[in-house]
């Protein structure tokens, strides 16, 4: 039925658990507090608010003015960053055995997909990597992110199954009338942005099909459903 797997990254290929995430999230927080002048607390509270109704922190603060986009990227994600992410056994072998083309489509930049992909060990199992850059900023749920990564390896919403741990992801990907897997259990909440995200899929979805979101709680469930 399936040629071929995007998988997101972060969250997916890992568990949710990973001190590595944690990371991210303060390093963000920061960058939040910078821009409103604010303490970190206040900034947590901020964007607990805002972020429902925007695909990534990057894109709410650029919303709200933030222009230096490279410097938010570089202090979210240093060059040590993977160091708190710990070896996933069986991974590779795992990936290894599914018979199908694989890809990555991330919300993160290029040079933090290839640290986690080679802190992993499974760099060289993906076709292609599609980062935030290859989507102009705006990445998953927007349609043009996955028209890109499905262009990279020349497959289409019919061929391919996607994987995320994020619903307002997986539902993206769902209005452009695929089949997604949600992975994991703390799923946070669908896009409340709907205007400008969800109707454009809608609307560029070509299948004339109707998507479905199918619920699991780690990527190794998967050969279940294949």
């Amino acid at each position: 039925m399936y040629s071929h797997l995007l998988f997101d990254m972060d969250n997916t290929l890992y568990p949710a658990s990973s001190a590595m995430n944690d990371g991210i999230t303060k390093r963000m927080l920061e960058c939040v507090a910078e821009f409103f002048h604010c303490d970190f607390q206040k900034a947590v509270e901020i964007r607990k608010e805002k972020i429902t109704h925007f695909s990534t922190t990057l894109e709410w603060l650029r919303s709200e003015g933030m222009t230096d986009i490279e410097g938010f990227l570089r202090h979210v994600h240093p060059d040590n960053e993977a160091d708190e992410l710990l070896p996933q056994p069986g991974l590779r072998e795992f990936l290894v055995s599914l018979p199908y083309k694989k890809s990555i489509l991330t919300n993160a930049p290029y040079e933090h997909a290839e640290r986690v992909l080679t802190k992993l060990g499974i760099s060289d199992l993906f076709d292609s990597l599609t980062d935030i850059r290859d989507a102009d900023f705006y990445g998953k749920p927007y349609p043009n992110a996955f028209k890109v990564a499905l262009q990279k390896v020349n497959e289409n919403v019919e061929s391919t199954l996607f994987l995320d741990d994020m619903q307002k992801y997986t539902d993206g990907w769902a209005a452009l009338g695929g089949t997604a897997v949600l992975i994991g259990k703390d799923n946070g909440k669908p896009l409340e942005k709907t205007a400008e995200s969800m109707i454009k899929a809608v609307q560029a979805n070509k299948t004339g099909k109707a998507g479905k979101t199918i619920r699991l709680n780690s990527i190794y469930e998967l050969p279940d459903i294949l």
